[in-house]
């Protein structure tokens, strides 16, 4: 059987070179590149036309959900895995909606990455026990899915993480590139899916909560 071809996306050396380590060590794959970033993942894909994309989220630049669409559009044969410290299924929703084939969080064993490779390249979907544990106990409560967290888009998750650091909203949108009032409007729109009244109120939720807004 021929080896499982796979690309690492993941902006920590260390966290990189930990896996393409396991990874080598086992006869059914065998990592062929290592990226630091969303764009250059996209290019080693172009080239290389790797089975299989292990994309953290979190990259500097393009995060790992845009860099999954562009990987998707430009090498359809490749296969990705979304790997993340977030535990919120919304994540996991998003990297699937934008093409990835799984999702893993970083909590997961070897062997259940093993088992997601395995899966996605046999064109399965595989979802970790840790999220299908999370979305089950949301259900069991009557937790609406599309609601609060779970409804905020991958942008406006990016500008939780800058107002969390204190930046204003000009900071916000000259680091995203964008307008002062697109930021404003999204801000107000996270105050409404949250169902918070003011700014204040927003601030005082993201200090006080456990969830991770930034890796």
């Amino acid at each position: 059987m021929e080896k499982i071809t796979i690309l690492i996306a993941d902006d920590h050396t260390l966290v990189r070179e930990t896996w393409s380590f396991i990874l080598n060590t086992d006869p059914r794959f065998t990592v062929v590149a290592e990226s630091g970033s969303g764009e250059e993942a996209i290019e080693l894909a172009k080239k290389l036309r790797p089975n299989v994309v292990i994309m953290d989220i979190n990259l500097p630049g393009m995060n790992g959900i845009e860099a999954t669409q562009q990987i998707r559009k430009y090498s359809p044969g490749t296969k990705i895995l979304g790997v993340s410290l977030h535990t919120q299924p919304t994540y996991a929703r998003k990297m699937i909606q934008k093409g990835a084939m799984g999702y893993v969080t970083k909590n997961s064993s070897r062997e259940e990455m093993f088992k997601a490779l395995m899966e996605i390249q046999s064109g399965k979907k595989y979802i970790c026990e840790e999220i299908k544990n999370i979305l089950s106990e949301q259900v069991i409560s009557g937790e609406d899915q599309q609601s609060g967290l779970n409804a905020l888009s991958q942008r406006e998750i990016e500008i939780i993480a800058f107002i969390k650091k204190g930046h204003s909203s000009k900071e916000i949108a000259d680091a995203l590139n964008i307008s002062v009032k697109t930021v404003e409007v999204h801000r107000y729109n996270i105050l409404k899916k949250l169902n918070l009244k003011n700014a204040a109120a927003l601030v005082n939720f993201i200090n006080n909560s456990q969830l991770e807004f930034d890796n």
